[in-house]
């Protein structure tokens, strides 16, 4: 049976979309130059997000809340109402990284104010080059509407403390998404002490990709994840990175796979590494 609202689009489907009027296609493509690389070629209708400036909230000591902390919810109603998103648009998200980076961390945001029909291209940018439908150099239009209408963040998200408690409770599964080498703490370019969370496994999230850095089919995915959750809840896995960004990627994969309800530690890797808590090294 067919999902209702697929967290995944494949770039083939997206042109279709774009005549419609409650589309919105979000460019989250991250990085000092981003907006640069946006105007050299984007979606047509596609408004450009910015990771730091619109997806979290600078902080003043990453100590308290990692690197990329989620802005307040007022903030991010706000901005939503300027890119002119409504509980009935469609959105569709990409970015450069296979949605791995801002494109996942904008899903699981929306989703995160109880919006259903938001959705990540598969393959991302690379995807959509190959289709020939992200060519367009203006900037687009947008018109802003009200704030949407969300007065809280819905889905769970887990603090220090809890993630400390968890990861030394069987019953709970804490998941480091990062690169092995990083969780292994043989070297972090990065943040400022290499190591993991004691008790946390390593599923580094590039591993729900295929060769051509598309998702891995929802059955096998659902496989590989289920074999390490064992018989917990989904509500009892936690998912970090290095700073609540990356970790969406895996959230989306799991949604993929039809495992939902897991929990994201936004703080992550450059929250606990700052806060003097105990480190682990190796595998």
């Amino acid at each position: 049976m067919a999902k209702i609202n697929p967290p995944l689009i494949d770039a083939s489907e997206v042109k279709q979309h774009l005549a419609i009027s409650n589309t919105v296609v979000i460019d989250a493509r991250s990085g000092p130059d981003a907006f640069e690389r946006y105007s050299k070629g984007h979606v047509a209708r596609a408004i450009h997000v910015d990771l730091d400036k619109d997806l979290s909230k600078k902080p003043e000591d990453a100590a308290k809340g990692g690197r990329h902390p989620l802005p307040a919810i007022e903030e991010f109603s706000s901005l939503l109402g300027k890119l002119g998103i409504t509980p009935s648009s469609h959105i569709i998200a990409y970015d450069d990284k296979n949605g791995a980076n801002a494109a996942a961390r904008f899903w699981w945001m929306m989703k995160a104010v109880g919006h259903e029909k938001v959705q990540v291209v598969n393959g991302g940018l690379d995807a959509l080059v190959k289709e020939g439908i992200a060519s367009a150099t203006d900037a687009s239009v947008v018109t802003p509407t009200s704030s949407y209408p969300v007065d809280k963040w819905k889905r769970p998200t887990q603090r220090i403390e809890d993630v400390e408690k968890a990861a030394s409770d069987s019953r709970f599964l804490v998941v480091d998404v990062r690169e092995a080498f990083r969780y292994r703490g043989e070297r972090e370019p990065i943040d400022l002490v290499a190591g993991h969370i004691p008790g946390a496994v390593n599923i580094p999230y590039i591993n729900n990709l295929d060769t051509e850095g598309k998702f891995l089919p929802a059955e096998e995915l659902e496989q590989r994840y289920k074999q390490v959750i064992g018989e917990r809840p989904s509500e009892n896995v936690i998912v970090h990175c290095g700073s609540g960004v990356t970790a969406c990627h895996t959230l989306l994969a799991m949604e993929h796979a039809g495992i939902t309800g897991a929990q994201l530690y936004v703080g992550s890797w450059s929250e606990w590494s700052r806060t003097g808590r105990t480190i682990a090294t190796g595998d």
